[in-house]
């Protein structure tokens, strides 16, 4: 017999007793008594303006590639407070330098917690790191490890030797192509120098291998898995569907191999027994060894622990500062007037000496502003949070568990804030005391406030030493006597903003 005959059957059965009709109008009751009392509750809310949504999918369909640009023009429109509805959770889309500080720096701890993703606990064993784990004891402690024995100021500068032995070996790559007259692709070279400085920073040395089974390939998938869809995260009833998409069994075995990895690395160094070197040679795995053996640590070291904080300084410290790099050098050809001052600084500053020394950097006041106008203008990525209580932000109810996205990209091109802000303006950072720690509210390329990036400084001279070198020994020039306003510079966002196409130049050596 048909199926629709059988159900059909069932029906009409079950509507002849006498108990069905008492039991369907209750359920029948208790369902529209729970939806007007939930729309009685949302009407009570006075929650921030949004755009209209679909059902299920929410704002979805309004979302692109230009994330950063989409949420402007939904800011431009609807207000600097926008909320959007994107799966399980809302989402606060925030523009202004005002709020974001609020958000940023507030004394209480509704806003400190980040996002936890499906992506964040497979790599980093359940969140155990210092960018997703989440506000309380153990990431005040663990940042303070990072903030004052991985990442300060005298640490940072013990490593330059590892900057110079980097720096010297790309300097010769970029002569050989300069006596052929071939186009070399910056941005290429900037991920690789900035990977090898971090691997030798962080684990020792840098790890040789080919494609994805590299440490840095690794890292690469790492972070491409990061910015992936993930249903889980928007759709957990959906959540199956990771599985068939292949997501859960990507990041299963891209996380087993960087754990496989950092483990060998690990155990290296126990076997090498590396504690009698010099404190200012030793690089990020001895350093938390040592700290792991430490009685008066007030906190407990695990494998794991290591393991995720590594995970943690390799992959923030590679892709922003190549992105920033690749800014800075495709605004300067664009802009052939301020290429040239830099130049001319730069050169003037080392004069006729074989290298340039970090403490050179100290006097080169046009480059960091160029470096800072980068940042700027280029804003690699947006910051995020996610708030543990409701809440009142500028008057508006803002419910637990919201993620909130500061588009740190619109606010450094906000016209309230900064003159001409779309025109790349080094000049406008001389003379002006901003620093990469969030206390300009209008200049926030790192965050700011107790969750901001702890490796500010590490990034920043990595970029001033790199840049440094490049305007010293070469001018540059684009492929096919192209003209600088030739160059595109569309940006597209894949969990950083990056520039759309590589950058390829022909570099010249300088004639003295």
């Amino acid at each position: 017999m048909d199926p629709l005959i059988l159900l059909q059957n069932w029906w009409q059965e079950l509507n002849k007793t006498s108990l069905f009709n008492p039991i369907l109008f209750f359920l029948l009751f208790l369902s529209c008594f729970l939806y007007l009392l939930k729309a009685t509750t949302r009407k009570k809310l006075n929650l921030p303006p949004s755009p209209p949504k679909l059902p299920i999918i929410g704002n979805f369909h309004q979302l692109g590639a230009e994330l950063h640009r989409v949420f402007q023009a939904l800011s431009e429109k609807y207000g600097p407070v926008v909320l959007l509805h994107l799966g399980n959770s809302p989402t606060l889309i925030v523009s202004s330098a005002e709020v974001a500080r609020d958000i940023m720096m507030k004394t209480n701890d509704v806003f400190q917690q980040r996002p936890q993703t499906m992506a964040a606990r497979a790599l980093f064993f359940g969140c155990i790191d210092i960018a997703f784990s989440p506000f309380g004891d153990y990431w005040r402690r663990v940042r303070k490890i990072c903030v004052l024995e991985l990442l300060s100021q005298r640490r940072v500068q013990a490593f330059q030797f590892v900057r110079e032995e980097e720096v010297a070996n790309m300097v010769g790559k970029i002569r050989l192509a300069s006596v052929n007259g071939a186009a070399v692709d910056l941005t290429e070279m900037f991920s690789v120098i900035s990977n090898n400085i971090i691997s030798a920073t962080t684990l020792g040395r840098v790890y040789e291998g080919e494609g994805n089974k590299s440490f840095a390939g690794l890292s690469k998938t790492a972070m491409d898995l990061m910015g992936a869809f993930c249903f889980e995260d928007m759709f957990p009833f959906f959540g199956w569907m990771d599985h068939l998409t292949g997501l859960a069994a990507k990041l299963t075995s891209t996380s087993k191999a960087l754990h496989s990895f950092l483990d060998q690395v690990i155990e290296e160094h126990q076997i090498s027994k590396r504690e009698d070197d010099k404190s200012d040679k030793k690089d990020f795995v001895d350093l938390l060894l040592h700290l792991q053996k430490e009685d008066e640590l007030d906190i407990d070291l695990t494998r794991e622990n290591i393991k995720a904080i590594l995970l943690d300084m390799y992959i923030g410290g590679t892709d922003n500062t190549a992105t920033t790099m690749e800014w800075a050098m495709a605004e300067l050809v664009k802009n052939p007037s301020m290429m040239k001052k830099a130049q001319e600084e730069v050169r003037r500053v080392v004069g006729e000496k074989s290298k340039i020394d970090e403490t050179d950097i100290n006097q080169m006041e046009y480059l960091k502003c160029i470096v800072k106008e980068s940042l700027r203008l280029h804003a690699p990525v947006m910051i995020t949070r996610a708030t543990t209580t409701s809440t009142k932000l500028e008057g508006y109810d803002i419910p637990a568990k919201t993620i909130v996205i500061i588009n740190s990209w619109a606010i450094q091109r906000d016209p309230k804030s900064w003159d001409r802000p779309e025109e790349f303006i080094p000049e406008r950072f001389a003379n002006v005391s901003v620093d990469f720690h969030g206390q300009h509210n209008q200049f926030i390329p790192f965050g700011g406030g107790r969750r901001g990036c702890p490796g500010v400084w590490f990034a920043a001279i990595e970029a001033e030493y790199v840049l440094a070198n490049l305007l010293y020994w070469f001018d540059w020039k684009l492929p096919d006597c192209g003209r600088g306003e030739d160059l595109d510079m569309s940006d597209v966002y894949k969990l950083l903003i990056r520039k759309k196409f590589p950058l390829r130049l022909v570099p010249v050596m300088r004639s003295s």
